[in-house]
């Protein structure tokens, strides 16, 4: 896949920067507006979905990414709309690959990517100095890859502690999304990385976390991490 500036699409809180191996704005615009739809619509008819802190109750038959957000919740011990943002992508990114073979969905530091050669993504981390220093190189040639990012210090995000940086890989991106938003909520200082990464662990599907809190850091997992030269 090209190199390049990744394509905006916005609509409402949604704002989605894809890369392709063809423009694919107008159809990522419709996929968009495609699963929201299903979104909006189960909230209409289940109100209390929108602020559940908890794992939710299956209430019946639901869309699959109602499922997906659900199921991440659950496995993640929090609400379902912590999984939302990587949800989108993930769906938004899965339809695209109807239309290419390679692709990278980014939703508000959530990405679901899908692409033959191996990339490197730089680990935001607000004012921590290891910001866009470390990166992890990602191999998605045989799988789509989730990499979902939460902060406690960074963004508009419900996080309930203090964390600059929280990254989860996963196959699924919306658990690596929910996965990253409860690691998160257990980081109140830097005592509490190994905690909160032994946790992690346990959390059926996560395949890899980062913890960075100011000059600290934590790892565990299936990852390759590689120094990033930031000028």
């Amino acid at each position: 896949m090209a190199p390049g500036p990744l394509p905006s699409v916005l609509f409402q809180e949604t704002d989605l920067y894809v890369q392709a191996l063809k423009p694919l704005e107008d159809i990522t615009r419709e996929l968009i507006l495609k699963h929201r739809g299903y979104i909006e619509k189960y909230i209409k008819t289940h109100p209390e979905f929108l602020d559940a802190l908890e794992p939710w109750r299956d209430r019946g038959p639901a869309p699959v990414i109602i499922c997906d957000m659900v199921s991440a919740g659950q496995k993640a011990g929090v609400g379902p709309m912590a999984a939302v943002a990587g949800a989108i992508a993930e769906h938004v990114g899965a339809d695209l690959l109807k239309y290419t073979v390679e692709v990278v969905v980014e939703n508000g530091g959530d990405i679901f990517l899908k692409t033959d050669n191996p990339v490197t993504m730089g680990i935001f981390a607000g004012t921590s100095s290891l910001s866009m220093r470390m990166g992890l190189c990602i191999k998605s040639k045989e799988k789509p890859v989730g990499v979902c990012t939460s902060s406690g210090t960074v963004g508009h995000s419900l996080s309930l502690g203090k964390a600059d940086a929280i990254c989860v890989v996963s196959d699924s991106c919306s658990l690596a999304d929910a996965a990253a938003t409860s690691i998160g909520n257990r980081l109140k200082s830097k005592d509490h990385i190994a905690s909160a990464i032994d946790f992690g662990k346990t959390i059926e599907g996560v395949n890899g976390i980062v913890v960075i809190i100011d000059e600290e850091v934590g790892m565990w997992g299936d990852l390759e991490v590689v120094p990033l030269n930031v000028h």
